[in-house]
């Protein structure tokens, strides 16, 4: 019985949690698979009341667990970066969860943000999720040094170099660095080749700026090769700005891409801006051999949090991929297959669309669809 820890958290997220959940309900017993929920009060609230963020003995609990769903994290109240940081990646670092999976999926009734015909549009990030620039290595230098040296320590290594820089007087440098080893290269990579054989697709496209920041991605695109070879499946290398450019001008040509952190995290959101916008945009943050998190990724919306206008779509999304990762390939399809045909009639479309429908009536339609159909 896959054991699932609810994080509802701020803002909207309760509201399109709560719809996640009534699907999940009616495909469990539908399906006769039985999911046991706890839910824990973690974000803003919590923290107000208590200081706590997220406490090593919530993370012994979440550690008994299959998966984590989660709602949604930000709160005007509390300084940017505290929950974010305080649990959203504390969690990600802490059950290793280097894939970040996101499906960009346009629905028949979504409409384009693009011009022409454009319906076709079904690709899947597999984003490496915990080194590139997201490592927390980087600084500040001042008063006055003359052409810096910087040491930066950091676990078992240490590397020191002089970057050519004078600073005089007040001036002042920042500096972020990025990390990429080739083990974590290898099993993002890994887990990408793996996921395309899973889905037919016979070409990966890994992303990179292998032409400037060479060393990083210079073995980054070794071990993609060493991918392919190994897993059969044809790759090619694209650098960032033109697969941006090829989004826009044909996404089409995309089915799986494969990319270091930074540039992940830009082009699934213009990802999603191609699907529709962020309502419609589930993703899954994944240890295949530990505890992986689902979420949609349209932020907490405290602007709009108890009004009903939130999309649940993203949120059903996020349970849909979380089902098919725990190995429920066919109800989480049959989750799809429901969206798909809600969407498709035209006749509930949320306000982030130019609709009326609200999030409470969007998850009517589709646990109705749910309950008239088949797996």
């Amino acid at each position: 019985m896959p054991k699932i820890a609810v994080i509802p958290g701020d803002g909207i997220g309760p509201e399109v949690m709560r719809e996640a959940l009534r699907v999940l309900d009616v495909i469990a017993q539908k399906n006769s698979i039985s999911l046991e929920f706890e839910e824990l009060p973690l974000g803003a609230a919590h923290y107000l009341e208590t200081g706590e963020v997220l406490s090593d003995e919530t993370i012994e609990r979440l550690e008994e667990k299959d998966a984590v769903l989660l709602g949604a994290l930000g709160d005007p109240r509390v300084k940017p970066g505290v929950l974010e940081k305080g649990i959203l990646l504390r969690l990600r670092f802490h059950f290793d969860q280097f894939v970040n999976l996101r499906p960009v999926l346009l629905y028949d009734g979504i409409p384009s943000a693009l011009a022409g015909d454009m319906r076709d549009i079904s690709m899947r990030f597999v984003r490496e999720n915990t080194e590139d620039f997201y490592v927390g290595l980087g600084g500040r230098v001042s008063q006055g040094a003359s052409r810096s040296e910087l040491v930066l320590k950091r676990k078992a290594y240490e590397a020191k170099f002089d970057i050519g820089i004078d600073l005089t007087g007040d001036e002042e440098l920042a500096y972020q660095i990025g990390v990429i080893t080739r083990q974590g290269a290898r099993r993002v990579l890994d887990y990408a080749f793996t996921l395309a054989k899973a889905k037919g697709i016979g070409l990966v496209t890994s992303v990179d700026k292998a032409n400037v920041l060479t060393e990083m991605y210079g073995l980054w695109r070794e071990e993609v090769a060493d991918a392919s070879t190994r897993h059969g499946i044809a790759s090619e290398f694209q650098y960032v700005d033109a697969v941006a450019l090829h989004m826009i001008k044909n996404p089409k040509r995309f089915k799986l891409l494969v990319t270091p952190n930074l540039f992940g995290d830009i082009l699934t959101d213009l990802g999603a801006a191609l699907q529709g916008g962020l309502g419609f945009a589930p993703s899954g943050n994944i240890n295949p051999e530990g505890v992986s998190m689902f979420e949609p990724v349209h932020g907490s919306a405290p602007d709009i949090a108890g009004l009903g206008l939130a999309n649940p779509v993203g949120a059903i999304l996020s349970s849909a991929l979380m089902l098919d990762t725990l190995g429920h390939g066919k109800a989480a399809a049959w989750i799809e297959s429901a969206v798909q045909e809600v969407l498709r009639g035209g006749e509930h479309k949320t306000p982030d669309i130019g609709g009326t429908t609200s999030t409470s009536q969007m998850g009517d339609a589709i646990v109705e669809t749910l309950n008239q159909t088949s797996p």
